[in-house]
């Protein structure tokens, strides 16, 4: 499956990424969030989720590691995994929730939950390139390729 790759200048472009992504979603996808601390991880999660109909203030769950929503008519879970140190500290969380096939769930550091966590339908890596980003979507599942087919080549206007 072939990645697609984005060079996105500022903030308002990985915004407009996720947001675009967003009218792609027609059902459930895990995604996971590749990316060094401050590369757009959360900004990307925000944008998507509140694309998606969240209409709630959309809150950074390093602190509570999962926070869950309801986008239009699924449930959504985004998860940051920073400060765990062992998989089996996610074992408390509940996660089999996440197993839904209509949810969306969004990982931050997904690497850190290695085992305890759906397989990826959609990798996004977030990269520092210059003064902006670069995203890179790799799909792993047919429901990722899926997504990353309908989202064609790199929008002229975003990358």
């Amino acid at each position: 499956m072939t990645p697609h790759a984005w060079e996105l200048p500022d903030e308002a472009a990985t915004s407009a990424l996720a947001v675009r992504m967003a009218g792609m979603l027609d059902e459930g996808l895990v995604v996971y969030l590749h990316g060094d601390l401050g590369a757009g991880k959360t900004s990307f999660a925000r944008a998507l989720l509140g694309a998606l109909g969240v209409g709630e203030r959309i809150k950074s769950p390093t602190y509570s590691l999962v926070e869950s929503y309801r986008a239009g008519s699924r449930p959504a879970w985004h998860l940051d995994l920073y400060r765990i140190a062992d998989p089996g500290e996610l074992e408390w969380l509940g996660l089999d929730a996440l197993s839904d096939p209509a949810a969306l769930v969004l990982v931050e550091w997904p690497e850190r939950g290695a085992g305890a966590l759906p397989a990826p339908d959609l990798v996004v890596h977030l990269s520092y390139a210059g003064t902006g980003r670069r995203a890179v979507m790799e799909p792993r599942t047919s429901r990722g390729a899926g997504v990353a087919s309908r989202l064609g080549e790199p929008d002229p206007h975003v990358a």
